[in-house]
């Protein structure tokens, strides 16, 4: 008759003394630790009798339990009694081991409960991410991509610069220039140049300051009503005005200007 013996597999010594406590049904706190060094003791026999590799971990622990063993059937000295205040009560010898042995199950449990959630995360299957582009609206281009604000703004203190360095004597009166005007103006300025200029070209150098002022007016209006486009090659660089094609759907009859 063949004996068979079979051995659980143990993370280290605490993991195989809180076995030990759960199968002896025992209280961590109160710790019978000469029934639990004997099976301790026990077992590393039967490893190295099936020629099992013993850690040192196991060793050390097996030592411990041995001292601990030893301390608790040393018989205690006995209390002197005095008029002072009383003597410290003998430490526990398992106190150590006890304060151990939780720490460890703490953490065991932790690591218990992530191994479940990894085991329910593995049975989860998510969907590959689909390709929604096809789905995006489609919105009309940007009549001033690449074009900010400040690069207008620029533009047109180059020209107030440009006009400001002339003297002129004049009479002051007032000229009342439309918009509506400087409108078919401009519109008339890029069909004669091809449908493109650019906006240094566009004003002339001996304009005032009313004429330049309604120009600019002019050229925010009719990209607004989508009858031109502005871009930029390069950063400082004059602007260039274009004519966008298609661009009659509204006619200049048909544009209401308040100013």
């Amino acid at each position: 008759m063949t004996l068979s013996y079979k051995l659980e597999v143990f993370e280290g010594p605490l993991d195989l003394l809180l076995h030990l406590i759960d199968k002896n049904e025992v209280d961590i706190y109160d710790i019978p630790i000469s029934e639990i060094t004997d099976q301790y003791m026990q077992y590393l026999e039967t490893m190295q009798e099936l020629q099992l590799d013993v850690t040192s971990e196991f060793l050390v622990m097996a030592a411990t339990l041995l001292a601990i063993k030893s301390k608790m059937l040393l018989p205690k000295p006995p209390v002197v009694e005095s008029e002072g205040d009383a003597e410290p009560e003998e430490a526990d010898p398992r106190a150590e081991l006890v304060q151990k042995l939780l720490e460890y199950r703490k953490y065991k449990e932790i690591a218990g409960h992530l191994r479940e959630r990894e085991v329910r995360q593995s049975l989860i299957y998510m969907r590959e991410p689909a390709d929604l582009t096809l789905y995006l609206p489609d919105l009309p281009p940007n009549p001033l991509q690449g074009i900010h604000i400040a690069d207008l703004i620029l533009a047109f203190q180059r020209v107030l610069r440009r006009s400001a360095g002339r003297h002129r004597v004049a009479k002051i009166h007032r000229d009342e220039i439309s918009v509506k005007d400087r409108i078919r103006h401009v519109i008339e300025a890029l069909e004669q140049n091809g449908g493109q200029m650019l906006f240094s070209r566009l004003i002339g150098d001996d304009w005032r300051r009313e004429a330049i002022i309604a120009t600019f007016l002019a050229l925010l209006e009719l990209v607004k009503i989508r009858r031109i486009v502005c871009h930029q090659h390069d950063l400082f660089e004059d602007i260039v005005i274009r004519l966008r094609e298609g661009g009659n759907a509204v006619g200049l009859s048909d544009i209401e200007i308040d100013y």
